[in-house]
């Protein structure tokens, strides 16, 4: 799950080596702090949320298929 997160990441930022996922896990689910440029934080949130909404929609079907609950937070 948080290779495919810094790989979504990636591909959207243009400073691509200060993305980094650290991955939290609880008891019933994984939390995945994403840490990107403050430059970069637009690119990666996008207009009115709609970038950040699609990345947490890919992954919650992604760790749906393994059976866990997964919350991303998106950090500066």
């Amino acid at each position: 799950m948080k290779e495919f997160v810094e790989l979504l990441a990636r591909a959207l930022v243009d400073n691509p080596d200060q993305v980094a996922v650290n991955e939290v896990e609880g008891e019933k689910s994984v939390i995945l702090e994403l840490k990107v440029a403050s430059e970069d934080m637009g690119k990666v949130i996008g207009k009115q949320g709609r970038i950040a909404r699609a990345i947490r929609t890919l992954v919650k079907a992604a760790a749906a298929k393994e059976g866990k609950r997964v919350v991303m937070e998106i950090l500066h």
